[in-house]
């Protein structure tokens, strides 16, 4: 497993070609004022968690889209009967049974990457359930929304790390409204809402799970061990999933 004393610092020559500019500057390139780790070691730990995560969301979208376009699974799906019911229930619950061994053995090699994998497959096939019962339009502008806010949260708290701010304070509030949004999905589970309700939950959850997503972009700049890389990638997996499907729900309610 990697850890930072196994982790090897790259020549300057390796400097210069991964980051394009001369090794004296490479090394006085901090991500964030008073940084005291080397930069490079930095880059390279967030290299590898967003090569994990686009390994995540290409198995996601090659899952989502089998169950969207194989005709016999949404025609199952949607057939409203207790079978169908009974498949789309476990298959909403699965990544929660997944989540915990998961995260309980997150940094025991090589039993996490197969913990991930099937982590990785039960979020896909939510993902691909959620997905059959909308139309193909709105599937559409939730990734195109989806997307746009990932990469304008991602660059804006880069550019804020680099002049100095933090967002460690947001755990707090962030941690507050994923209880009320918690809260809420168990009594629309028992008590469904209007849709109106539905579209104040969906806007409400896009906001916090923004937040997270900013909240932990900041973690893996500044406090995620080296040897953290599957719980740095796997919240940020989750606050995308978690932000896509906020955005399919609110997309659907119009």
């Amino acid at each position: 497993m990697s850890k930072v004393q196994d982790m090897e610092i790259p020549s300057k020559a390796a400097g210069d070609v991964e980051t394009g500019m001369a090794p004296a500057a490479a090394a006085a390139a901090p991500l964030y004022p008073k940084m005291t780790e080397d930069p490079r070691l930095r880059w390279m730990f967030i290299r590898k968690v967003y090569a994990i995560i686009a390994v995540q969301f290409t198995f996601t979208a090659g899952v989502a889209s089998i169950i969207s376009f194989v005709r016999p699974i949404p025609k199952f799906l949607l057939s409203n009967t207790s079978a169908s019911w009974g498949v789309f229930f476990a298959l909403l619950l699965l990544p929660l049974l997944a989540l915990w061994p998961m995260l309980r053995y997150r940094e025991r090699h090589p039993i996490n990457l197969v913990l991930l994998a099937i982590y990785t497959l039960c979020v896909s096939l939510s993902i691909g359930v959620a997905c059959v019962t909308v139309s193909g339009r709105v599937v559409l502008q939730a990734v195109i929304l989806a997307a746009a806010v990932v990469i304008g949260l991602t660059l804006y708290t880069f550019w804020a790390a680099r002049r100095g701010r933090d967002f460690a304070f947001l755990f707090p509030f962030l941690f507050a409204c994923l209880l009320v949004l918690l809260v809420y999905c168990i009594m629309q589970i028992f008590l469904p809402l209007s849709s109106v309700a539905s579209t104040i939950y969906a806007c409400v959850a896009s906001i916090v799970f923004s937040g997270f997503i900013i909240f932990d972009t900041d973690k893996l700049i500044k406090r995620h061990a080296y040897n953290e890389y599957l719980y740095a990638a796997i919240s940020l997996y989750m606050d995308m999933i978690n932000l896509f499907m906020s955005l399919l729900t609110f997309s659907s309610c119009h």
